[in-house]
């Protein structure tokens, strides 16, 4: 029963934590457009979604990234590396390629 409520109370904290971040970045976003919009600041910049091609681009090169980082974990482990250490290092080592690949091929674009 303690484990129980434990992971409830854990659940319900995580929730909390996660739904107070996103209200709190939610409401100041809207404070400061609304400020801007009384000082007559133009607010077009924040409505336009700018290449947006771009961030699909980004987001499907992260993600060929972390696969690639998963299947390469898995080989390390295979060899005899911890588990963990192995899935990890490559996770964050090849998406951090494909972000930095990223970063080159839209900057050759623009």
């Amino acid at each position: 029963m303690d484990e129980t409520v434990r992971d409830i109370i854990v659940s319900i904290g995580a929730f909390a934590a996660i739904f107070g971040i996103i209200y709190v970045y939610l409401m100041t976003r809207h404070r400061e457009r609304m400020s801007m919009l009384d000082r007559g600041i133009e607010v077009s910049p924040f409505n336009s979604i700018k290449n947006s091609n771009f961030l699909t681009l980004k987001y499907g090169m992260l993600s060929v990234g972390v696969a690639i980082g998963m299947i390469m974990g898995s080989v390390l482990s295979d060899y005899g590396m911890a588990k963990s250490t192995s899935f990890l290092s490559m996770i964050f080592l090849f998406g951090g390629i494909s972000l930095i690949l990223n970063h080159i091929i839209t900057r050759k674009i623009s």
